[in-house]
């Protein structure tokens, strides 16, 4: 039951991160096209209408931070998070062990530091309600939540990789180690 809970956690999380990737392709795809249409306009009548998304690239910033760090657990426990397969896979099994869990802690260990500072950051931006300097001012600490949340659930993520090098000898079971017929490890 934990293991369905985690993996929905770093589902839910990929989710969202794609969520907000999909929502700069659709900013950006506005915007092009309200640039296009008062391109013509200026062409056809003279003037430019005068189409533009207020703080359009503030937004994709801010989406930007969002897929950037809400996406990092869902990849880590995915295998695709960048890592050095082409080392470990050439590791003895107990030496890659060893080099997974000093690794998955030292992981954690930044990650924890990291959202320390992050929400620090945040409640400074609070409490002196630092906005953003664009045409729509928003309030710095709403963007930031989405790095506090998507390291939080990294820390949750680098933890279950700790646990699973202790009891599985492995973050993550490499395709090349997998039985082809089963799918399990061999």
């Amino acid at each position: 039951m934990m293991r369905r809970a985690l993996d929905g956690l770093y589902t839910a999380s990929g989710a969202l991160a794609a969520l907000f990737l999909a929502l700069i392709f659709t900013l950006i795809i506005v915007q092009v096209a309200f640039n296009t249409i008062d391109r013509i306009a200026g062409l056809v009548f003279g003037q430019a209408i005068g189409l533009a998304i207020p703080s359009y690239a503030d937004f994709a910033g801010f989406f930007l931070a969002s897929t950037s760090f809400l996406g990092l657990a869902a990849t880590l426990r995915s295998g695709d998070l960048i890592r050095v397969n082409l080392v470990l896979q050439r590791m003895s099994r107990p030496v890659r062990r060893i080099a997974e869990l000093w690794s998955t802690a030292i992981g954690a260990l930044i990650s924890g530091l990291s959202t320390w500072y992050a929400v620090r950051l945040a409640l400074d931006a609070w409490h002196f309600n630092e906005l953003s300097t664009g045409i729509i001012a928003i309030p710095m600490w709403i963007p930031q939540l989405s790095l506090i949340l998507g390291l939080a659930i990294l820390i949750i993520a680098f933890i279950d990789g700790f646990i699973a090098c202790l009891t599985r000898g492995a973050l993550i079971e490499h395709k090349s180690e997998l039985d082809t017929d089963t799918g399990k490890p061999s």
